[in-house]
């Protein structure tokens, strides 16, 4: 009986132990991820962790390649969060346990911010949302439908209205330049294109349509968004995301 007693007491404290010493299953000072059966109804700062991402497809890349138009006619239906999982996966997603991501990056320092303002995308309600990469989540940064607002932004480009979303890539350009100082602007220019050339591929994968923007007025779209001016992002591009017309 003694040595039975000291048993329990030994696996007790190792419990104990280790639920000291695990590690947190979120980032410190953040809500709990919300699952997909929460994601509508989300406030501001919420989180929504995403679908996992598929790795293989029907679509080869050759395919894909071969394929790829910017496609400026949508018909107006709503993705699914399935796929902008995918496409948000594709543009910035992580690849390594270390951190490695889906895009090259200079040094691996990683200076793109992702954004996605959702039109209709089902099951997932209108606004802003920031990627998460690191956990593959979003992150409401503001509440409402503001495609048109941002298509005003961007020279009155109805293409980015028309969407069901728009992916916003920004730079933050003090992330490459610490390192590699004024050549490191020319390293956050590459990556985005290196992030923009995978989500053309991705939605090509997924027979969706896109197109790359760069005609826009940066203050505006840093405020509709909602990127923090501390932060230091410029946006790089806009592209718009729907189901090809016809």
């Amino acid at each position: 009986m003694v040595l039975a007693g000291v048993i329990v007491a030994v696996v007790v404290l190792i419990a104990l132990i280790l639920a000291v010493l695990s590690p947190p299953d979120h980032e410190p000072g953040t809500n709990d991820a919300r699952e997909l059966n929460e994601a509508e109804n989300m406030e501001l700062g919420d989180r929504l962790k995403l679908p996992e991402p598929r790795y293989a497809s029907n679509t080869s890349v050759e395919a894909a390649l071969a394929q790829r138009r910017s496609v400026r006619a949508y018909s107006g239906e709503a993705l699914t969060i399935d796929e902008l999982s995918q496409l948000l996966w594709a543009a910035q997603g992580i690849t390594e346990p270390w951190g490695g991501r889906t895009a090259p990056s200079a040094g691996a320092l990683y200076p793109l911010e992702l954004y996605v303002v959702v039109g209709t995308v089902t099951g997932l309600d209108a606004g802003v949302y920031r990627y998460r990469p690191a956990t593959h989540e979003l992150e409401k940064t503001r509440d409402s439908d503001v495609r048109a607002e941002l298509a005003d932004a961007a020279l009155s480009q109805d293409v980015i209205s028309d969407a069901a979303i728009d992916l916003v890539i920004f730079g933050v350009f003090n992330r490459t330049t610490v390192k590699y100082r004024e050549r490191g602007i020319r390293y956050v220019y590459m990556e985005a294109g290196h992030a923009a050339q995978n989500v053309y591929l991705q939605a090509e994968s997924l027979n969706l349509g896109t197109v790359t923007i760069g005609a826009f007025d940066d203050a505006e779209v840093q405020q509709i968004v909602g990127m923090q001016e501390q932060e230091q992002g410029k946006p790089l591009y806009i592209m718009p995301v729907g189901r090809k017309k016809g």
